[in-house]
């Protein structure tokens, strides 16, 4: 990544489309609130078409709304680097019950944890980010985490309540505290009639979901 003052350039979005490149299979309007991977809502602000050596190509520009940082992502790569529409209601029903169905996915060693939580929170699916804070979340109650990985709690807990803020439009201080409810419900006895947690081998019972 090349950064200039506060917009985030992508590499690839400085070559023009190969061939079986130049179908879009995702797209959206000026004006629109998007998902972009690992940073939460954008606003599409632009579309435009920009030279590069062999041709040209179209860019969104989005202005992510937490740090108001711009970022320019290739039309034709727009679903390849996990940009997303906002989920729906019903997918947030859906992820409050993942948050508090007792199970709890993760890998057992440090390494193999964070890679995998990492991959994660890169495919950009609230789904799986809802997958990273709550095994995180499990993670913090047994011991202290690392810098890092509280980092990537932090940044799990934050996009997810951001995201269904925005689609319940209710204040992020009452979606946290229904999250932190919901995670209740797989953490303590009283949310489960007295079972624990169940840890499933990593990669069980995955979600095909891609919110």
């Amino acid at each position: 990544m090349v950064l200039s003052d506060t917009i985030v350039y992508s590499q690839q979005a400085l070559q023009p489309p190969r061939a079986f490149e130049r179908e879009v299979s995702v797209e959206f309007q000026v004006g629109e609130k998007v998902i972009y991977p690992n940073h939460g809502i954008g606003i599409v602000e632009s579309i435009q078409t920009r030279p590069v050596p062999g041709g040209k190509i179209s860019l969104y520009q989005l202005r992510i709304l937490s740090n108001d940082s711009r970022v320019w992502v290739p039309q034709q790569n727009a679903d390849g680097v996990g940009l997303r529409h906002v989920i729906t209601a019903a997918d947030v029903r859906r992820i409050y019950n993942l948050l508090a169905d007792g199970t709890i996915d993760q890998h057992p060693n440090w390494k193999g944890r964070f890679k995998e939580n990492s991959d994660k929170m890169r495919t950009g699916s609230l789904y799986e980010v809802a997958v990273v804070l709550k095994g995180l979340s499990f993670l913090s109650r047994k011991k202290a985490l690392s810098f890092r990985e509280k980092r990537m709690l932090d940044r799990a807990k934050f996009l997810l309540v951001s995201e269904i803020a925005e689609v319940e439009k209710k204040p992020a201080p009452v979606v946290e505290e229904r999250v932190d409810r919901a995670l209740a419900e797989t953490f303590t006895p009283d949310g489960k009639a007295g079972k624990k947690p169940v840890q499933k081998p990593v990669g069980a019972g995955r979600r095909a979901s891609d919110a």
